[in-house]
């Protein structure tokens, strides 16, 4: 069955590089690339690709990336983009909740909500999260880095009040929202239903932490705002940087 996700990124492929926070791919590489630098040459793995923004500048640096996403047109995309760029990317289709994969890796991403968070109608959200960051711990080296960023719970509900939970919209007693919300797409205004259980830095990094994660810090992950600092209570991003646990 094909899930509401991935018909939402299949329908939006080809204008996704038009959003704003696309545009600090090269900025955001360099970032990750000075918390932990990796010898040219070493194996990434990239979950929740899309269309392989990361994957082909942390090619074009000399590294050996696999892109993973569970979108076939944002991959598509992606291939696209890494012939033009003249770089070699592996793409891989799957489900970043069940993927297996026969190697380890030197290092990881899992960038702007690729996969963690993207909930479909009854999942629960601690098992699907739980399930992408077991899966990349497994396909990881002992010691090897992994940066997540994911939303910053924080800042979504400081933005909910008291009708909000008498409509239904958010359950203070869950921390689940679920609603209508209107999103300012290339293509045009784009009603999505929202389904997220609000997660904060606390809870992540204990997720991190049972799905076999050292985590080493917590910074703000805004996009066109990453830095090595405190994470903003209002800021969309939380950034998360962690070591595979040794063995």
């Amino acid at each position: 069955m094909v899930r509401e996700w991935q018909k939402f990124f299949d329908a939006h492929a080809e204008r996704y590089e038009e959003n704003g926070f696309t545009q600090y791919t090269a900025q955001e590489v360099e970032f990750i690339l000075k918390l932990y630098p990796l010898p040219k040459g070493s194996s990434i793995l990239d979950v929740g690709c899309g269309t392989g923004r990361h994957a082909i500048e942390f090619a074009r640096r000399g590294y050996h990336v696999t892109g993973l996403d569970i979108s076939p047109s944002m991959l598509e995309v992606g291939r696209r983009n890494a012939q033009l760029a003249g770089v070699e990317v592996e793409w891989l289709q799957a489900d970043a909740t069940e993927f297996t994969l026969g190697r380890k890796y030197d290092g990881a991403v899992c960038l702007c909500e690729g996969g963690v968070g993207l909930l479909e109608q009854g999942e629960e959200a601690e098992k699907h999260d739980a399930s992408i960051l077991e899966n990349i711990a497994r396909c990881l080296k002992p010691n090897a880095p992994f940066v997540m960023t994911a939303l910053n719970g924080y800042s979504i509900i400081r933005q909910m009040k008291d009708e909000h939970i008498a409509e239904g919209r958010f359950d203070p007693s869950t921390m689940l929202a679920n609603y209508v919300d209107e999103w300012d797409l290339p293509e045009g205004p784009t009603l999505m239903r929202i389904r997220e259980r609000l997660f904060i830095p606390p809870e992540v990094t204990a997720m991190l932490s049972r799905s076999g994660f050292l985590v080493d810090n917590v910074y703000g992950g805004t996009a066109g705002h990453w830095g090595q600092r405190f994470l903003s209570l209002d800021e969309v991003e939380a950034m998360y940087i962690c070591r595979k646990r040794p063995d």
